[in-house]
């Protein structure tokens, strides 16, 4: 096994410091371990690592900074080798990551999986050689969630179909959302093509569509 030179993002200090000894222990070194999202930047701007280790939520909102250094990274070295914790599955923070990212060694793991001490060393290492490394836990979710039309479904189409539900017109639709009757019949027709309803009397497939909303 190569020696990696990894750096760390992780604002929970005991999981932070366990990491480095964990990596350490497997002959790794981590030349930085940040709790922030701009101090990851500085860090790897500063040691240019073979891997990042970051954490999804992190100081002051909690929110995607994790997230937000590494696209700011990736602008700066677009080949730079990620592996994403977090503590559940977020979707839409995979979805972004994973189509970003395509070609490029990252990994999306929950924090449970660390528990694993060498399969998630492992794990490191394949994603500093440039592999593909997703949490089975993520893997399902974003199976799931893809299996499901409403998926695709926007808000606004949303809104739309609930207004459908209630058994009101087109017409009826367009007053309640302040639109013309013109771009609910887009809306409509762009709902029916997401829910891959076959060809039909337009009353049927707006019932049928109704019924994945409710079912969803």
């Amino acid at each position: 096994m190569r020696r990696l030179s990894v750096v760390i993002a992780e604002d929970a200090v005991l999981l932070r410091e366990g990491l480095v000894g964990l990596l350490e222990r497997f002959g790794h070194a981590v030349p930085a371990a940040v709790g922030d999202g701009p101090a990851l930047v500085a860090a790897v701007l500063e040691h240019a690592p073979d891997v990042v280790i970051a954490d999804v939520r992190m100081p002051p909102d909690y929110t995607d900074e994790g997230l937000r250094a590494i696209r700011e990274l990736q602008a700066v070295r677009p080949s730079l080798a990620v592996l994403v914790l977090s503590q559940y599955v977020e979707q839409t923070f995979a979805d972004e990551l994973l189509d970003a990212r395509a070609g490029v060694g990252t990994g999306y793991l929950l924090k449970d999986r660390v528990g694993d001490v060498e399969e998630f060393v492992d794990a490191v290492v394949r994603v500093a050689d440039g592999g593909l490394v997703v949490d089975p836990e993520v893997v399902r979710q974003l199976l799931a969630r893809r299996r499901d039309p409403l998926a695709r479904v926007t808000a606004r189409e949303r809104e739309v179909l609930a207004l459908m539900a209630e058994g009101r017109s087109n017409a009826a639709v367009a007053r309640a959302l302040v639109v013309t009757e013109a771009a609910v019949s887009k809306h409509i027709a762009s709902i029916l093509a997401k829910l891959d309803l076959p060809p039909a009397p337009d009353d049927h497939r707006r019932v049928l569509a109704v019924l994945a909303y409710l079912r969803g």
